[in-house]
């Protein structure tokens, strides 16, 4: 039986070095849980033991969660916990697969990606120029640094996009896989 072949340095290398970027800067937006758990610590004391409830605890939480939500899913997308239909995919060969995510990634994936972050982009230089605020409140915070979440959740996806493009072309044309995901149940 033949041995299965692998990609050379340079094609293994662009992919383990997307990955590692990717993982690195999610382990350092894990950070953002800070704000979130504190700002729930804090509203549930002075809500229920002090009897005054604050004005900024709901904003803080929202944005906080919004931007560890979103920054998680360039990471979500390298270890496969996106959503699949299980029934129909784990019937198909691992050259199908790869042929499937390939047309996906180029047709749908990417460009999506890159229109939402020139969106995304568009609107954080916006908000970013007039020093936008929330007005969802009396607190009024600024919300620009959440909008520069959103094109860099885009740039994230999109950078992890072209690897898992990479890999789905390599399986593609081999019907080998170069990283094997662990089911995640949800």
């Amino acid at each position: 039986m033949a041995e299965p072949s692998r990609p050379g340095p340079v094609y293994s290398g662009i992919i383990k070095t997307i990955d590692f970027i990717v993982e690195k800067m999610t382990i350092a937006f894990v950070v953002i849980i800070l704000p979130l758990v504190l700002a729930n610590a804090v509203e549930v004391v002075w809500r229920y033991a002090l009897q005054d409830p604050t004005i900024w605890a709901l904003d803080v939480t929202t944005m906080s969660f919004g931007a560890f939500f979103m920054l998680g899913c360039a990471y979500a997308l390298q270890k496969g916990a996106h959503v699949r239909t299980d029934m129909l995919w784990d019937k198909f060969s691992e050259r199908k697969k790869g042929v499937i995510d390939s047309i996906a990634f180029t047709v749908f994936f990417i460009p999506s990606m890159a229109i939402l972050l020139w969106i995304g982009w568009g609107s954080f230089v916006d908000a970013w120029n007039i020093n936008e605020k929330s007005n969802s409140g009396a607190w009024q915070p600024i919300i620009w640094p959440l909008r520069g979440v959103v094109p860099l959740t885009f740039g994230l996806l999109m950078f992890q996009g072209i690897s898992e493009l990479m890999k789905s072309l390599w399986a593609a044309r081999t019907g080998q896989v170069l990283v094997h995901h662990e089911k995640i149940e949800v």
